[in-house]
């Protein structure tokens, strides 16, 4: 049997999951089980969980045939756990280097210990906390084992179940089982502990206590806080049983009622209507389960214990109000403050706000109010085809406004109408964030599209890569994502980063991108039209080179020389070239078009038309290279600043791995490896063509023509999403335009020394 069983729920955390695996696989500690219980969790949960049970055989997974909540979903996994020592660890929370080779020693030391108790940290979005208020206690215990009748003191330990080591024997003998409900780990925290023979620690930091923002149900108001009330009786109810522990009585209802104070005292959890019902309750356990003899200790918990006792709820509640007048004449100072050069729209802006929403208004904005397109321009055209009521008004900075196609309507931004249409819009779609002074009002509807699956690290995650984050204020981000209602995804891993980087309560759509509809609802002709517009010759193979901007380097340009690239390849190929829309026009890709050598489309407004004209994708770090796998069509990696990017951007996964999935295609580090990938014939080869189709699976999960119908339905209409996604097998991209016409054996090139 392993030395150590780790029972891990799991429900709704996709975007913490792998974290959470990886921090206990990863382990020096290898003699180990992990029992991951799917508690019939609605999102890619279940898939995960099968995915590491797949590949390492210490995994095993339950799939719960209905969502029964923590505390029995923790008694399943308990069911099947084998080792010596359970430990509980929730699915958002994380395992610190080194923790089960340390508790494995301190066993060794100790011998076999009913519980072994250790320290965590709190990780908070911003980064660690400090210490936790156990540090001291764990470290004054040292080596020595005791119980709680002989150290009551250590009952003031967090009453969590993810900070023990179990003795499994001990644990299953005594009957432990977390109850329904909310404070499940109350109970039988303090039913181990007193019960406990023998009891070691170990100061040493073995969690990262995640603290999310949303989400975490003790940071959610409403009803399930009463919860701690059946909790509380169910532990009263087994020391009854138990005459032995009528010692513990004392401590626990000491403990119970500091608990029951700790959460009236919340408003995130209590709302003010609540209150007084929570005051009675608290106050009738107060009265049923008071010890014989038992002082209020004179302490912040004691004075309020000792207001509750007076049976008044306006009494307690006045001492409640006292203390929290302290500060509150500082805090209405900074609330005051409006700063000069909001003066000028507020008034405006604010009266607009008085005035009813209209339901059958949409405000769309792309790439901080550029030109309509990506996410953004296909749902405008879907909602204009499924919901006509709805009137669709388009963000565009001024100096782009003589380029805005005709028939859509738009506002420049910071102009009158602007202010009344943020003000009074029900719908907002945007593939970035609207600026900072958008109030978002009640019934408004906020809609992210995003625009690319992250390879880079987005979000929360740059808060480590400060070369990527110079200017982010991540306060200020986090509240605009708050803004949010809906955040489309074209595949689990955009999903699982979204939720992870982006914490905050919005809907996730796996709905597929709906710009990459294109990909699915064109034709040969339509390739053809798209081709002649840009100048493509009839029977060029045209290879689209889009690279990513570099956040390391203010003046980017990309070090590929197309010049030279054009001449080996030769006259049976032709170069697409577009910079990213951060960086201004490129004089030397101009002077490559003049000269014939190259098309620059850089200024094209359509992507999406550029790569129905590609035969093949030179690819880099962009989100186009995800995009473009949907049509199935070979794609080359160009990578020669891998090393750089990866370290000063940080990335989510190797796309230079080769490994099935990571890589789409032949990976070039050099101009001469990307010249001989075509020379070969490797880029359109059977290898490449395998790499691509796992490539596809994983990246382009959910798209299939389909995408801007289901989030227009969803959003704009309030059904369910539908049409069901096609399965990728199933799917028929747009035609290549050229390559049914080449030869399969080696591309002919003009011979050009490399």
């Amino acid at each position: 049997m392993p030395r150590f069983s780790i029972v891990v729920p799991v429900f709704k955390v996709q975007g913490y999951l792998r974290e959470c695996l990886d921090s206990v696989l990863g382990q020096s500690f290898r003699d180990i089980e992990v029992i991951a219980v799917d508690d019939c969790s609605p999102d890619q949960c279940g898939a995960i969980l099968d995915e590491y049970a797949a590949c390492d055989p210490r995994v095993r997974v339950l799939h719960l045939p209905e969502n029964v909540g923590l505390g029995r979903a923790r008694n399943a996994g308990l069911a099947e756990a084998t080792g010596d020592y359970v430990l509980f660890l929730d699915s958002d929370d994380t395992y610190t280097p080194g923790l089960l080779q340390a508790l494995a020693d301190r066993l060794d030391v100790q011998g076999d210990v009913d519980i072994l108790v250790f320290d965590h940290v709190r990780n908070h979005w911003w980064g660690k906390g400090g210490g936790s208020a156990a540090a001291d206690l764990l470290e004054k215990a040292g080596t020595d084992t005791f119980r709680i009748k002989d150290e009551p003191e250590y009952l003031h330990l967090f009453l969590v179940a993810w900070n023990k080591a179990f003795r499994r024997e001990f644990f299953v003998r005594e009957g432990f089982q977390y109850a329904p409900g909310l404070y499940e780990d109350a109970p039988v925290t303090f039913m181990a502990m007193v019960t406990a023979e023998r009891i070691g620690c170990l100061a040493r930091v073995g969690i990262e206590y995640r603290q999310r923002r949303q989400g975490a149900i003790t940071r959610t108001p409403g009803r399930k806080h009463f919860d701690i009330f059946p909790q509380y009786e169910g532990l009263f109810a087994f020391l009854d049983a138990r005459p032995e522990l009528d010692w513990a009585k004392p401590l626990l209802f000491e403990r119970a009622m500091n608990h029951m104070l700790f959460v009236i005292a919340r408003p995130e959890r209590v709302v003010h209507a609540d209150r007084e019902e929570f005051f009675r309750l608290t106050l009738d356990f107060y009265r049923r389960h008071l010890p014989a003899g038992f002082t209020p200790p004179e302490t912040v918990t004691g004075e309020k214990m000792r207001a509750l006792t007076k049976g008044s709820y306006r009494t307690f509640q006045a001492l409640e109000l006292a203390r929290r007048a302290k500060g509150a004449g500082l805090r209405r100072a900074k609330k005051a403050k409006v700063k000069v050069g909001r003066k000028a729209y507020s008034g405006y802006y604010t009266l607009q706000r008085r005035r009813p929403l209209d339901e059958n208004l949409a405000v769309y904005s792309a790439y901080w109010d550029r030109l309509p397109s990506c996410n953004p321009l296909a749902v405008y055209e879907k909602a204009r085809e499924l919901a006509p009521q709805v009137h669709g008004v388009w963000v565009v900075r001024k100096e782009l406004a003589d380029r805005v196609p005709d028939g859509i309507d738009f506002v420049l931004p910071g102009s009158p109408r602007y202010w009344e249409v943020m003000a009074r819009a029900k719908y907002f779609v945007n593939n970035v964030n609207f600026l900072d002074h958008f109030v978002k009002r009640p019934g408004q509807i906020h809609l992210q599209t995003h625009h690319g699956t992250p390879l880079k690290r987005m979000g929360l995650d740059q808060q480590a890569y400060p070369a990527s984050a110079k200017d982010m204020d991540f306060a200020r981000l986090l509240a605009r994502v708050d803004r949010w209602d809906f955040s489309v995804s074209s595949n689990p891993h955009s999903t699982e980063n979204w939720e992870r980087v982006y914490p905050s309560s919005f809907e996730s759509l796996d709905a597929g991108y709906p710009r990459n509809d294109a990909y699915y609802r064109a034709g040969s002709e339509d390739v053809a039209a798209i081709r002649a517009r840009l100048g493509i010759a009839p029977g060029k193979t045209a290879l689209l080179y889009a690279p990513t901007h570099r956040d390391y380097k203010t003046d980017w340009t990309p070090t590929l020389d197309l010049g030279r690239l054009a001449a080996e390849l030769g006259d049976n190929y032709v170069l697409l070239a577009r910079t990213h829309y951060f960086y201004g026009e490129d004089t030397q890709l101009r002077h490559l078009a003049d000269q014939g050598k190259i098309i620059d489309v850089s200024t094209y407004p359509v992507v999406e038309d550029l790569c129905l004209a590609a035969d093949a994708l030179i690819a880099d770090y962009s989100s186009i290279t995800f995009d473009y796998a949907n049509l199935d069509r070979p794609i080359v990696v160009y990578a020669d600043d891998w090393d750089v990017y990866s370290q000063s951007r940080g990335v989510t996964f190797d796309l230079l791995s080769g490994q099935p999935g990571d890589t789409p295609g032949v990976v070039a580090t050099t101009e001469e490896e990307l010249v001989e990938a075509f020379r070969s014939g490797s880029w359109r080869g059977p290898e490449a063509a395998a790499l691509r189709a796992a490539f596809r699976e994983r990246f382009c999960a959910y798209d299939d023509g389909f995408a801007a119908e289901r989030v227009v339905r969803r959003v704009f209409l309030g059904q369910e999403m539908s049409p069901e996604i096609i399965p990728l097998d199933r799917r028929t991209p747009a035609p290549a335009p050229s390559l049914a016409h080449m030869p399969n054996s080696r591309q002919p090139v003009d011979e050009v020394s490399v």
